[in-house]
């Protein structure tokens, strides 16, 4: 979005922040920390734009109306557009349109106390292509999580490029800034030069824990394209070549990938002239958005590139010798190829979760190894018995994880989900569920302990 040229516009950064995502005391998204960080990076990083800009901060705002009237303004700024959004995200009770929660929203007044995400499409429709950006963070509630799947993605506007994770219910998030926020902000201040949005956007997903399921626009299969933004691994000299990175399918003409269409509004996915938005995928759990264009039917995606090798020892090789981000980034890689071609409950899905959940755990990331063995577990026992050894199996490695979670807090919040997964396993050794009871009571008696 770097506007060159004598005649420089005056540009806009606008950073709102929702109502906080938290369930069962588990907090998922804390948009007040999210904006405080963002502020400690100088706008003409956030714009990739060296002209003169304004930036508004809008953090506990609870007027929808007065919301409109900001967003109002900075769409009719003249040049270069920022637009961040973290927070809850949730429906009316009807269950018909999304909204971001405000500071006193409630499901009984989300029509008249919520940004109505449609909003955002209306608003920022007349702007010029190629300068405006769409970034959010958010965390859907459990209400509203159905709706999303339904979607597929959460559009926009087409005048916009739109980045963007939103995680499912039930996840623990981080207390401090959002781990996509996080490492957005990381990318630009490690890089030598301000990357263009898409491969910021690719770098971000690469490098961020994100919880099996979330929502990312655009996804796994358009990021890792090649030209987005993630480079092919690196070769390995001392194993099998590294797989190249697949070319996705070229879309259907005129398809795109959008949601039910809400009265009035005037969004969707963006057009060919805003390519970062395409077609969202969920990590973890979920299959492709379905193309718009009912008359075309997408086309299947290609398996990753290995030959006709199993990729999983040389994964595995990757995560021994400590290249865990290179092992994450293939094994998510083929996770996407089976999602899509086999479906999010198909028996391959499953075991490429749990060769994430063994990746999180080589690599030391305990919390998100125990959310993805539980997952796990919880899928298995849907399709087999209690009693069935991969089922014992996750439970007892997702129990295993979650003992090396140092972090107090961290512990308190996947203990309920465990300990329910173990509950459900009779013929499971009962001392995993009484130590896991114990620990989990120990850790509400002393906030400080671990």
């Amino acid at each position: 979005m770097q506007i060159n040229g004598e005649h420089q516009q005056r540009g806009h950064v606008l950073l709102i922040a929702g109502d906080s995502a938290t369930r069962r005391r588990t907090v998922q998204v804390l948009p007040s920390k999210n904006l405080a960080a963002l502020s400690m990076v100088p706008v003409s990083a956030l714009l990739d734009s060296g002209v003169p800009s304004d930036t508004t901060y809008l953090d506990g705002i609870h007027d929808q109306n007065a919301l409109q009237v900001r967003l109002r303004t900075a769409a009719a700024t003249p040049g270069p557009l920022l637009v961040y959004l973290s927070g809850r995200l949730t429906t009316d009770r009807r269950g018909q349109q999304l909204y971001l929660a405000l500071s006193r929203t409630t499901t009984s007044t989300a029509r008249y106390t919520a940004l109505p995400w449609e909003w955002l499409g209306t608003e920022l429709r007349t702007r010029p292509q190629g300068f405006t950006t769409v970034v959010f963070d958010l965390a859907a509630d459990k209400a509203t999580w159905p709706l999303l799947q339904e979607y597929g993605t959460l559009p926009a506007s087409t005048a916009a490029e739109v980045y963007g994770v939103v995680t499912p219910p039930g996840f623990a998030g981080d207390e401090g800034v959002s781990t996509y926020t996080r490492h957005w902000i990381d990318q630009l201040r490690r890089a030598p030069e301000r990357p263009a949005n898409s491969r910021l956007h690719a770098l971000t997903v690469a490098a961020a824990a994100l919880p099996p399921g979330a929502l990312i626009l655009p996804g796994v299969r358009e990021i890792t394209a090649p030209g987005y933004g993630v480079p092919s691994p690196a070769p390995d000299t001392r194993g099998p070549a590294v797989a190249s990175v697949p070319r996705p399918a070229a879309p259907p003409s005129g398809g795109g990938a959008g949601g039910r269409p809400a009265s009035g509004a005037v969004v969707g996915a963006p057009t060919a002239a805003a390519p970062a938005a395409g077609p969202a995928v969920r990590a973890g759990t979920a299959v492709a958005a379905p193309a718009v264009a009912a008359s075309v039917p997408a086309p299947l995606p290609e398996q990753p590139a290995f030959g006709a090798r199993d990729p999983r020892p040389h994964i595995h090789a990757l995560a021994q010798s400590g290249r865990h981000t290179e092992a994450a980034q293939m094994a998510q890689m083929w996770e996407q190829y089976i999602l899509q071609t086999e479906g999010f409950d198909s028996p391959k899905a499953t075991e490429w979760v749990e060769i994430r959940a063994d990746l999180a755990k080589m690599s030391g990331n305990f919390l998100l190894a125990t959310q993805l063995w539980v997952g796990a577990g919880r899928t298995r026992l849907v399709h087999q018995s209690p009693d069935a050894p991969e089922v014992l199996a996750a439970a007892r490695s997702a129990h295993y994880c979650w003992t090396q979670l140092k972090d107090a807090a961290r512990a308190r919040e996947c203990g309920p989900e465990l300990i329910s997964l173990l509950r459900a396993l009779p013929s499971l050794d009962h001392r995993h569920l009484r130590v896991a009871q114990q620990r989990l009571e120990f850790l509400h008696d002393t906030p400080g302990g671990s």
